[in-house]
Parts: structure tokens; sequence; C-alpha cells
């Protein structure tokens, strides 16, 4: 276990975390709703337009199917590698619902 480099794991990490910070962005924005983003102010606070988010959440997504797809999980760590990636989606996840469920109560 554990048999490639560190840094393969880190990036599968990343890949995930980029993932889930994609999909809030990209919904709110398709659904023509204003969110928090790092482009208002104050960033991650602030709301951007639905057409920001969606771009956000786009930029989110294409880079975290781009190193997912370059550092794809294979081989025999397979098991370990999608534990990385999932993970990062998890981290991002509770980080989010934290972070937006605070900013959004306080909005309302």
């Amino acid at each position: 276990m554990f048999d490639l480099p560190w840094y393969i794991y880190l990036l599968q990490f990343v890949s995930g975390l980029l993932l889930a910070n994609g999909v809030p962005h990209f919904v709110q924005g398709t659904s023509g709703h204003w969110f928090q983003t790092p482009f208002a102010s104050p960033p991650g606070v602030g709301e951007s337009s639905p057409v920001v988010n969606v771009l956000w959440g786009f930029a989110n997504i294409a880079l975290g199917f781009l190193i997912l797809w370059s550092f794809a999980p294979k081989g025999a760590d397979v098991v370990a590698e999608w534990i990385a990636v999932g993970l990062g989606v998890l981290v991002a996840a509770l980080f989010l619902a934290w972070h937006f469920g605070r900013v959004r109560s306080k909005n309302r």
C-alpha cells in the first residue's frame, strides 16, 4: 500500500477538492442564483452573479477532471488512490457546508 510517490495522492486529493467545490457554484449559477465566490466583495462572503458562478464552477470541475485524468487511480494502489480522491471530496464538502452555512445564515 502507498507504493506511489506522495504527490500523486496529494494531486488526487486536490482533484476531489476541486470537483466538490465546482458543484455548488455550477448548480447555483445554472439555477440563476447569486452565490459566494472568491471574486465577490468581500471574497467568499459577498455574492457573485450566476454567470460568474457557472464559470467558476466549470473551471473547478474542469481542472479537477484534468488532474484526475492525468493521475487517475490505477494499478496496485487503486483503492488507496480512490480513497485520496474521496477524502478530497469529503473535506471540501464539509468545509463548504460549514462556510456557506455560516455565511448564508448571516445574510438572512
